[in-house]
């Protein structure tokens, strides 16, 4: 033996030989002189390339990193448990294919409704070894447990919602793979990050890089993100595999489409305060010399407003001509059309803020989902619209994406943001491929000459 690897609290040991001398082996990856013990030490993700840079320089390694998971896997009776009857489509084997082919790891972009989750099952049965499935919400967590219990003979562990139970098949929410990663990081050989865009946010990186899983797969619809933290993703979990956007698969595998965008007047009223309130912003921005061409200019005029009067009057200004382009009254006139037109068919509205939603389920008698709904309540509304004793529901964000949502057929884009993601979520709820073979539809109403103009444009 020249080198002797172990799992420590979310770190991979590096102990080598007293005998060798220091250019014995090249410069191993991610690996640090620890002074405390005189060892080395790496980030636990960067095991499977340490391990590959060890078996290239023909080092001799007693490797013990995943002898946690060994035992899990002799337990549960793995491989012998894992089965699956999916049938993988075209693209998923090609997804799948181009993941093995990658090292067991990277990321597979698909739109929503294209069967990740599949992929993954299929994954877990190639590898036959110990996995954790991270997720963003607990409705996930919720979902992800469910159907694996269906697929496979095996207990399914469970991180988060109230419990924390280790199996060799286990289901973790981000926050809970945070809190547990450096005590289990070696219990597992296989991580599958589903909403894997969610790496990108500084706190959950950790849950990756102190876990030492070498096969890794990240599922995602939108993995680009403006901040371009999809970088760090790629590190943690590897580069993007493969990826097909919904034209790709529109009209095969997901229902063909229609994007129907209505511009509305603003009534006078409304017109009134929105250009007295765009035009405080402007004529501040304007003099100012702030010109957002980068995501920076607009924290630098939040800082400002902390001691800037003008400058928060400016922000608050932005605020109040952004509700009134977003909740317009003739937008609320058009929905009803809508509702109307699709009065047989199942329908979701979806908006940015949550008085409106309120507003419009009283007005036209719809089931409002919202941040302040209770788990149990969202789950026997969306029950009841899966089970068509409900046709429509309202909601503001908080359907895009980590919620089970059943199919639709159309829906109705009131209010949103730029985000090309939260777009891509909205659209994908209705995209399901329908029993009729029918078409879906999106609408998506825009306050005209104002600046929703551009977040509509942006978001394309």
């Amino acid at each position: 033996m020249d080198v002797r690897l172990t799992y420590e609290d979310g770190t991979i040991r590096v102990d080598a030989d007293a005998d060798l001398g220091a250019d014995a082996f090249p410069p191993l990856p991610g690996v640090e002189t620890d002074p405390r013990t005189g060892t080395g030490r790496a980030p636990a993700h960067r095991y499977a390339e340490l391990r590959r840079a060890l078996r290239v320089a023909g080092v001799s390694v007693d490797d013990r990193v995943l002898d946690a998971s060994d035992r899990a896997a002799s337990d549960a009776g793995l491989p012998d448990a894992l089965a699956t009857d999916y049938d993988l489509r075209e693209y998923q084997r090609e997804a799948l294919d181009a993941w093995r082919d990658a090292g067991d790891r990277g990321v597979v972009e698909l739109p929503t409704g294209a069967g990740k989750t599949v992929i993954a099952i299929r994954a877990m049965v190639d590898l036959g070894v110990p996995t954790l499935v991270v997720v963003p919400t607990v409705d996930l967590l919720d979902q992800w447990q469910r159907g694996l219990e269906r697929e496979f003979d095996v207990p399914i562990g469970r991180f988060g919602g109230g419990e924390q139970r280790r199996e060799a098949i286990t289901v973790s929410t981000y926050d809970s793979a945070y809190l547990k990663a450096d005590g289990v990081g070696d219990a597992f050989e296989f991580v599958v990050f589903d909403e894997v865009h969610h790496l990108g946010g500084e706190g959950f990186r950790d849950a990756a890089r102190l876990l030492a899983a070498p096969a890794r797969l990240g599922l995602t619809a939108t993995f680009e993100r403006p901040d371009g933290a999809h970088e760090a993703v790629a590190e943690l979990v590897g580069d993007r595999v493969y990826a097909l956007d919904v034209d790709d698969l529109a009209g095969d595998h997901l229902a063909p489409y229609d994007i129907r965008r209505i511009e509305v007047e603003l009534t006078d009223a409304e017109r009134e305060r929105y250009d007295e309130k765009q035009g405080t912003f402007v004529e501040y921005v304007r003099d100012a010399g702030i010109t957002f061409t980068s995501g920076s200019d607009y924290q630098e005029l939040v800082k400002r407003s902390g001691n800037d009067p003008a400058a928060r009057e400016a922000l608050l200004a932005k605020q109040d001509a952004r509700e009134i382009m977003m909740n317009a009254e003739r937008k609320v006139e058009r929905l009803g059309e809508i509702l109307d037109r699709h009065r047989d068919d199942r329908v979701i509205v979806f908006t940015a803020h949550t008085d409106l939603v309120y507003r419009l389920s009283e007005r036209f008698l719809l089931p409002a989902i919202t941040a302040e709904t209770g788990a149990k309540e969202r789950r026997e509304i969306l029950e009841r619209f899966r089970e068509g004793t409900y046709g429509r529901v309202v909601a503001a964000n908080v359907l895009d994406e980590g919620v089970d949502v059943p199919d639709a057929n159309v829906a109705v884009l009131l209010s949103g943001s730029g985000s090309e993601r939260e777009f891509t979520q909205r659209l994908g709820r209705v995209l399901r491929p329908k029993d009729d073979g029918g078409r879906a539809t999106l609408y998506e109403l825009v306050s005209a000459e104002t600046a929703e103009e551009r977040v509509a444009s942006r978001r394309r």
